[in-house]
């Protein structure tokens, strides 16, 4: 009886630290009005947990998932002046790639846990260190209860905690399972814009928020992160890039 009367308040600043209001939050804007308007607090909340997974299995919409949220972690980065934890059960990660998106191998710790389970734990740990200013992590299989625990410590460290989060099997889709994430993403490529001469143009992206806390969900084309981590509005879109859609393509929890 006394051991759950000690706990209670601990328990109610966890809560309240999930459920703080978006005033009192610290928020990380994308710095384009056409994602920084629909999103509930002007941007993401900084310390929280967010999501985003592949529109589909190709490797190209991979890499654009990942990239997007490189950028994320980024530009973070260079506003808090600290390094980004990149942790993951693979060992493809491509630097040279990553650099393009604004994070250069110098700010980046690579931890190469030996399954999801450990990931968390790496993730968990070090959000508590705080010794990153953002982490970045892939994972194929957590549970809803693991993202509330992450939500938790994202919010109380005032650290953005970002999941890369993968399919177990080809069909399946990641965002269809519960989640306490603050947003969910689905990212993919689009057709980059032609050149007048022979080349690729900058990459552009599909990205759709599939969910997020307080508001709507929406889908958009925008230029892929730069060297700084920044996302633009194509010009010739700029005028319908943001037309919010009712419905996700996909179902999500």
């Amino acid at each position: 009886m006394y051991a759950v009367a000690d706990s209670l308040p601990t328990t109610i600043a966890q809560l309240r630290a999930v459920a703080t209001p978006a005033a009192d939050f610290r928020v990380m804007p994308f710095g384009i009005a056409e994602i920084d308007d629909r999103l509930g607090a002007g941007g993401l909340r900084a310390g929280a947990l967010h999501e985003a997974a592949a529109l589909s299995a190709s490797l190209v919409d991979d890499a654009a998932a990942t990239l997007f949220l490189a950028g994320i972690a980024a530009r973070e980065a260079r506003a808090a002046g600290g390094p980004v934890l990149w942790a993951s059960c693979r060992s493809d990660l491509y630097a040279p790639g990553l650099s393009q998106a604004g994070l250069t191998a110098a700010n980046v710790i690579f931890a190469r846990p030996q399954d999801d389970a450990a990931l968390l734990a790496v993730i968990e740990d070090a959000v508590r260190d705080g010794t990153p200013s953002a982490i970045v992590g892939e994972v194929s299989r957590v549970s809803m209860v693991a993202t509330r625990r992450l939500q938790l410590v994202a919010a109380e460290a005032d650290m953005p905690v970002l999941l890369l989060r993968r399919p177990r099997a080809r069909d399946q889709d990641p965002l269809a399972e519960p989640s306490a994430a603050w947003t969910r993403w689905r990212i993919g490529s689009a057709p980059s814009a032609r050149l007048s001469v022979a080349g690729v143009g900058r990459a552009r992206w599909s990205v759709g928020l599939a969910r997020q806390r307080g508001g709507e969900s929406f889908s958009l084309i925008v230029e892929g992160s730069d060297e700084t981590g920044r996302l633009a509005v194509p010009a010739e879109l700029g005028h319908r890039a943001a037309e919010t859609v009712g419905t996700a393509r996909y179902a999500v929890a």
